[in-house]
Order: C-alpha cells, then structure tokens, then sequence
C-alpha cells in the first residue's frame, strides 16, 4: 500500500504532472474537478488519457466557466475519448467554482488528491503549487469526498457540441468587446531588466569600468537584447548613439524600445534609411546600407556609444568600413549566434569581451522564451533507415515519400493539436523534393501548404511568412529544408514537424528555436519529432539534454527521467520505442572512439560551410556543437587531431617546430580551465613583456568580482613552473619567467608570438580557454580553495586549486588527499569489477543530505589523522567531497563531481572508519538521480 499522505509540489524531485500520469495509467476509474483547463496543460494529458481509453478505464471530468478561464479547445479535445464523460459547472456572479480534485479508484482502495493545481501546463511543471495525496478506503473522510463530487456531478452541464457551441461564441465576444479591460498602463518607470539583461548590464559595467571599450552579446532571438542595449544606454547617458542593423523594420522596433525607455530626458530620436534623413538626431537609427553613403558627413569621434545589431553581420566589408571610421567611448554588439559564412571571426571584432551568452537552456530557465513541448512518436514501420547513410539524402528522401507516413503524420499533428486559433506550422524535411512532396500532400488533404527553399526570393519568402502569420489567411504549413535554421524570425508559429532524420544538435536546437519566440497569446510551441530508425537517433538525446559536456551515462539518465532538467514548462516526451532505441544505440556508441570523433568532427565542419575549424574559438559559433576538449584529449593538441583527419600537411609541418609544438601541449593540457588567473596573465603578456602582481590584479578583476593576491602569486609559480615537479617539466615549454613580483615572457614564447600563424594558434587557446570559464564559472569568486559546487574536476585539480606550493606524485592515486586543513576526499561509488571485498569500500548516498564514507583501509580512530576525519568541524578541518559514479566509461578516465564539504555525525570501525557525513548543500535532484539511478 501507498504512502497515507504525501505533499506533491513542482521542484527539482518531481511534479505534479507526473503524479496524475503515474495514477491515471495505475487505476481502475479517476474523476476530476477541477476549475480551469486549458489546452497547454490538457496537451501534457493527452497520451496519458489515450492509454486509459485503450485499457477501458472509464473517467469523469467535472469543470467550470469561472472567469471564462477554460478554453472550448480542451473541452473539444476530451470530449473526443469515448472513456471520458464531461460536464462543465457554469457559475455565475454570485457562485464561484475553484476546486482542484482528482480522484483515482483502485481495486481496494482510493487516492484522492486535493490542491491548487489546475490542469494547464504552468500548474502541472513549474508555478508553486501544494497538492497534498491521501490514499483511503472506506472512511467518513472518502464518503465525504465522493459525495461532494456527485452533487457537483449533478448540479453540473452536460458539455454537449451546443453547450460548447453557446460557449465558445460568448468567448469570442467578450475577447471582441472587452479587450481594453486586460490591458496594462506600462509606464517606462516600471518597466525593469530581467535577470539576463541585469547581468549583461552588469557585467558590461565591469568591463567598461576596467577600461575596456567594446562588448559582445550572446542571446537567441527574443530575448530581450534590444531592450537590455537600451537599459545599458539610458545609465551609460551617451550624448549621441548611433543604432546599427540591416534591415529596416528591426530598426523601427529598436526606435520605438529606446523611445519607450528613454523618456524625459531630452534627447532627440531619429532613422538613417532610404526614405528619412535625420542626420542631426542625439539618438540615430540606421540601416547600414544607407550609412555607407552617408557615414563621412559625421565626425569619427560624432557618437559616444555605437550598438551593432546582428553583430554576426560585422565582419563584412560594409561593415567593417563602418567599424574601423567612427571612435565612440564604448560598441557593443548583439547577436543570437556568431557564426559567420565568410571566416572572419566576430569575437576577435570585439576584443574577445563577452558580456553575456545566452543560450536555449539559459533562455528557458529565464523565462526569455516559450516552453516547448516535444513529443518523439516511432515512425511507422514501412520507414527503415537502418541500412542507409544519413548523409545520402537522395536514398533518405525516396524512402520517406510514403502516402502512408503521411497520413501518421497529420494523424498525429491532429491528435496533438496546437496553441492558439490557427496552426502555423514549419516543417522541416530532408530535402527539396521532399519538402515538395509534403507540401503537395498536404494540400491534397485539404491542409493548405506551401514549400519553400533557398531557391526562392527573399521577397517571395516573405510574402509567404506574412500569409503564414496572418490569422485570417487559410496557409497553415510551409514545409521547408533549412532555410529556416536560423536568422529568421517567425514569432506566432505553434508548430513545428521534425519530418527528417537528425543528424546534427545544431540543426536540431536552429530548428527548434524558430518557434520559441514570445508572441501575444502564445504559450507554448508543439514540437512533433517522427523518430526513424536510423544509426544516428541518439543525436536527439544529446539535443535536448542541452549540456555540450555529457557522457553515456548523464544521457541515459536523462532519457529515463524524462529530461527531467529542462527548466519551466517545458515538457519532453518520447515513446517507448524511441526511448528503448536510443537507449540501445548510445549503450553501443563509444563516443570517445577515433571513429565516432571524426564523425562528429566532420559533422561540424559541414555546418560551419565546409570549412576546416582550425580554430577553437569556432566551437562557440553555434549552440549544441561538439566539446573540443575531446578531440584534444585524443591528441594532446587540438591542431594536432585536426591535421590527422584532415591530412593537413601545411599544419603537421607547423607542428614540426618543438617550441610551438610544447607551447601548444602545454596551454591546451589546462583545458578546460578551473581558474582563470593564468590565462588573464597569459593573455596580457601576448600583447606585453611583463606584468606585476597589481597589474595582473588589474586584469583579472575584469573577468571575476574578486581575487586574491596569494592566488595571483601562486598563478606566477605556476607560469614560472616552480609548480612543476622535474618528471611535469619534460616536455613543457617555459613561457614565463618569475621575478620578485613581476612575471615576465621568456625568450621563446616572444619568438613564437612574433610568428603570425603560431600567435594565431597560441592566442585562440588562451581566449577560448577564458571565454569557456567564463560561460561554466561565471564572474564569482569562489575564494581558496577555488571549487565550485557540482563542477567536474580531476584529483590533481585539488592541489592547483587549494595554492600547494609543490605539486608531487604523492598527490594523486589515493582517495583521500590533504593540504594542511583542507581534506579532499575522492570517491568512485561504483567499484572495479574483480576488487576483493575487503577493501570494496561501502561508499553511498544514504539520501540527498547524507553521505556514508569509508576512509583508506590503514585509518584508525587513534591516529591524528582518524581524529581529523571524525571530529572534523571542531578540529577546523574541511572535508571537500568529489564524487563519481564509474571510474571509467569508454576507456575514458571520468572527472569527479564537486558537491561542497561534509560533517561527520556518525562514526564506527577501524581500519577503515565508516563514518555518516551531512552534506553542507543538499544535492540537487538532478545530480542525485544521476548518481543513484541504474539505468
């Protein structure tokens, strides 16, 4: 028998969506009463109730019109399950109706839960709720209950097609006429910076405050960079502005935000286009075409702060023109990605400062954009990609062009349904004679489509768009190939099809975020994914679990639970079929194979227009693109693995040179970085000769809140390799020089920088390694010794990190390392097979604030080190814990995972001592399951 109580909230550990599927797949019989259903939660319902309704489980559900909340959508959707009857509480002014009951019957007993949560998607997944679960048999308590919903049962309307019919006609004269009553004054006073804004604004503050005069901004489309730039603007207080984009109608947008935000303040707003002049405005708006033309009647020095909208677009040459003329105090850019098709690099534009990144994950945890719900349905069985190359689009196109996948596909875009009045829909096919196909299909069915390809005008894609967008006009679908990828913006579309097989997360996440745009009225996106079975499935798991950095285990994880971190209302779903295929492929996949690192390697290449990535800072062009980092543990030296797979004779030649070569393999060996101090001082020293400990203090404090100066002094006998032991200095290059408190570039590194090709190499390195420890770390300072909570670190880590004065063999190789008071503690929970048991040490969670340890087998209670560990909080010794699940997954030496410190409260044994910590920061859930969960 079930627990008898039990309080359900939405959190980390669950949801309340996921307790009604769990009942109404478990029972015999479910009744509901509840006061509001809209389709964004009846969505989230749907396959849940179609199993019922193929098992026989009958239902009820009771609902209201109180304040006209409940949409005729849902009422229409539940009236299509024969298992189902509805009725629909009409209320009046007198008598309101906000019940929140779901009833599940047993064969023995009842569950009945009783709450706050109303069937939409925000009260099932993320708003504060309190359901509280009791379970019952027969009790004056479930009488009570069940009486109350058969009067409600009674006292309710039959929802019958004229009930809704009367409905839904009162609806939409009330939508008509009393619009006005639901809009809000907005006053420029009120309106605020949300969360990314705030932070980009802080941290161009930062930057700006350290003398640097230019900015980069990172932030899919729709997230409110307009609005940040203009909140950065009105505290930046520039005399004159010169806004930047390239297409007329953004920069009208862009006008009417400053204007909104900027008031009373006296400076004058004007354009720059083809049909208006106003050259003389404080705040000018401009079309870059039309600056060109025009940019020499103002002085260099005209504008004190310049904005580049789609700053992607500022390598070109009528850009670039732009850019070199004019002298403001401070650019900043914009853009939704930095990926660029001709080469140039849009980072090194801005002086590699980036203020911000954010992308699809960041956005939904901010709330910048919709949430998705992603449903991934099995292909029929008369689709088998098993045998060919997802790279054969030809041989993929002929096999998908099936009548009947067809009619599966509009089967299911049917039973789905979408958000909103009218489906506005993108699908992307395989190719164009695919997309033609589908397009013809549909409209054959009486769906009216259209296909669209690069081979079509951007005035004919518009007109398209428009038509698309356009609530009163019959197109609902344009199936197209990738010109909708990315830099295309179409806010109200509600659907999108994944009709192709997925053979890139770039592609995937380009395509899914077409439809993430906020719009009025939108709520949320349904995304339709029809999964074949092809060798490369699994490449949608790695999509959606948004982490670049993952390992087999983390996605299997998160395919089990559901992707159960992905923020918000954001709901993923696959079928079992699909789930137990993706599951099966990445258990065969080894992805630290050669094989599996050239595909992936090659892959991007693809993306990034056929052009070999020599660069790691080409990795940060596009969100989901593959970790570098793993080609560098292949090879030591990223160059390196990509002259192997490339045959790049030029590039094996440059690495023919040892000091090159050395100062390659030592920089990137620090990858990815866990502090930031040596490679600020590095960066400095490519531009200087020396640098002091002030100075470097200096720029240090330009990446992070704080630092201090013992660790800068530290970072010098790094870069000086007093650090080194003699068997770390073999091989390794020396590019620094130790003197007092000044650090100076040795003779070889300033020759090697001397050398255009070999500076470019040396100088990615040091700024993708910052770049990268900026994204994971953030501008925190996480003070000595420098670990971040739930961050993945090597044991070797802890002695850099914790200012040891001499690195040694001594500290690696044993779970348990110490520098003075600081105890590092390295746990694998799953042992090697073959390990005896007694020294197969009983290291587990006991829950998610406790933690049961074994120390080394040699450790007695007696000895000063026993006393450490067991008395720690009053000896003042902290005992920092990193935790992995296996020592190794494919061949490849996991990291240990950062989860703070730990108390001993309980001790026993000898030789070893086990002993019961709690945890200073309960684990997150996420991480907990990763942990526990045997997949």
């Amino acid at each position: 028998m079930i627990e008898q109580r039990k309080l359900i909230v939405n959190s980390e550990k669950g949801n309340f969506l996921n307790e009604l599927v769990k009942s109404i797949n478990e029972c015999t019989r479910f009744y509901f009463s509840v006061a509001f259903i809209n389709f964004s939660g009846l969505q989230l319902l749907l396959d849940s109730l179609k199993q019922a309704e193929a098992k026989g489980t009958k239902g009820k559900i009771i609902t209201s019109t109180y304040l006209n909340f409940t949409d005729t959508k849902s009422l229409r959707k539940i009236k299509d399950f024969n298992n189902i009857d509805l009725k629909v509480f009409v209320t009046d002014k007198e008598i309101g109706f906000h019940t929140k009951a779901y009833i599940f019957e047993y064969d023995s007993y009842y569950k009945v839960i009783i709450g706050s949560s109303n069937i939409t998607q925000s009260a099932l997944k993320s708003n504060i709720e309190w359901n509280v679960e009791m379970v019952s048999k027969d009790d004056s308590f479930l009488e009570n209950v069940l009486s109350e919903y058969n009067y409600l049962w009674n006292s309710s309307t039959d929802a019958d097609d004229a009930f809704i019919s009367r409905y839904e006609e009162f609806l939409s004269k009330l939508i008509n006429h009393s619009t006005q009553q639901y809009l809000i004054y907005e006053h420029a006073e009120y309106i605020v910076p949300n969360r990314m804004q705030k932070r980009a604004m802080e941290n161009l503050e930062r930057l700006r405050s350290f003398g640097e005069n230019k900015a980069l901004v990172i932030a899919a489309t729709g997230t409110g960079k307009t609005y940040m730039s203009a909140f950065d603007v009105k505290h930046f207080q520039p005399k004159k502005l010169l806004f930047i984009v390239h297409r007329e109608e953004i920069l009208k947008k862009a006008k009417e935000t400053f204007e909104k935000l900027i008031t009373n303040t006296g400076v004058t707003f004007g354009l720059l286009t083809g049909n208006q002049k106003d050259k003389h405005a404080d705040y000018l708006f401009a079309t870059i075409q039309t600056l060109t033309r025009y940019y020499t009647e103002f002085e260099p020095t005209e504008f004190d702060y310049i904005i580049f909208d789609e700053a992607h677009h500022a390598t070109s040459s009528s850009y670039q023109t732009v850019f070199s003329y004019f002298k403001p105090q401070f650019t900043l850019g914009m853009t939704a990605t930095p990926e660029r098709s001709d080469g140039l690099n849009v980072f090194d534009l801005f002086d590699n400062n980036v203020a911000i990144e954010v992308r699809l994950h960041e956005a939904l945890d901010d709330e910048l954009i919709i949430p998705f719900h992603y449903f991934g349905i099995t292909d029929i069985d008369g689709i088998d990609l098993s045998d060919v190359d997802i790279d054969d689009v030809a041989e993929i196109t002929k096999r998908l062009k099936v009548n009947e996948r067809v009619d599966f596909i509009i089967e299911n875009m049917i039973f789905y349904s979408h958000d909103g009045e009218k489906r506005k829909c993108l699908g992307f096919c395989a190719s164009k004679e695919h997309a033609k196909y589908m397009s013809e299909e549909f409209n054959k069915r009486g769906y009216n489509s259209i296909y669209l390809s690069g081979d079509d005008s951007v005035e004919n894609r518009s007109y398209h768009i428009q038509k698309l967008e356009d609530d009163k006009d019959e197109l609902q679908f344009i199936f197209s190939v990738d010109i909708f990828n990315e830099g295309v913006d179409i806010p109200s579309v509600n659907t999108v099809l994944m009709l192709r097989p997925t053979n890139s997360p770039i592609v995937f996440i380009q395509q899914l975020g077409r439809g993430l745009r906020k719009y009025k009225g939108k709520n949320f996106l349904t995304v339709l994914d029809f999964i074949g079975n092809h060798s490369k499935t699994f490449l949608i798991a790695i999509a959606l679990n948004g982490s670049r950095y993952y390992d087999k285990e983390s996605l299997k994880v998160a395919i089990a639970t559901g992707f159960a971190n992905i923020p918000g209302a954001t709901h993923i779903q696959m079928d079992k079929i699909s789930q137990e295929r993706i599951l099966e492929q990445i258990d065969k996949e080894n992805f630290n194979s050669m094989k599996y690192l050239k595909e992936e390697y090659f892959e991007f290449k693809k993306l990034n227009q056929g052009r070999t990535p020599y660069l790691l800072l080409d990795y940060l062009k596009f969100d989901g693109a593959p970790d570098p980092i793993k080609f560098i543990d292949k090879d030591k030296i990223y160059q390196q693995f990509v002259a192997k797979v490339e045959r790049d004779d030029p590039l094996r030649s440059l690495l023919t040179n040892e000091a090159f070569e050395a100062a390659l393999r030592e920089l990137s060996g620090q990858l990815p970085l866990k502090r930031i101090y040596e490679f600020v001082i590095l960066k400095y020293l490519s531009e200087h000769d020396l640098i002091t400990i002030q100075e470097a203090k200096h720029e240090i404090l330009k990446h992070v809140k704080e630092v201090d100066e013992d660790s800068i002094s530290h970072a010098f006998e790094c870069l000086n390799q007093d650090y080194y032991d003699s068997v770390q200095k073999r091989g390794k290059l020396q590019l620094c020089k130790h003197s007092n408190d000044t650090l100076m570039k040795t003779e070889a590194f300033r020759e090697l920088l001397a050398n255009s090709e070999y500076r470019k190499y040396i100088v990615d390195i040091i700024n993708y390694g910052i770049y990268r420890y900026e994204k994971e770390y953030k501008n925190e300072y996480y003070g000595v010794p420098h670990f971040k909570l739930y961050e993945q670190y090597q044991m070797i880590d802890a002695a850099l990190l914790s200012n040891y004065r001499k690195t040694h063999s001594s500290f690696r190789g044993s779970g348990l390392l110490a520098n003075g008071n600081e105890y590092f503690l390295y746990i694998d929970l799953h042992k090697e097979e073959g390990i005896k048991e007694s020294i197969n040490y009983k290291d587990k969670f006991i829950n998610e604030k406790y933690f049961q340890w074994q120390t080394p087998n040699n450790t007695s209670q007696g000895t000063d080190r026993g006393k450490n560990i067991i008395f720690n909080k009053a000896r003042g010794v902290n005992l920092h814990l990193f935790i992995r699940k296996y020592k190794e997954i494919d061949g490849k030496v996991e990291p240990y995972i950062y989860i703070g410190k730990g108390n001993v409260v309980e001790y026993e044994g000898e030789k070893p001592i086990t002993v019961k910590m709690k945890l200073e920061h309960e684990i997150p859930a996420r991480l907990y399951t990763e942990f526990v969960k045997k997949v």
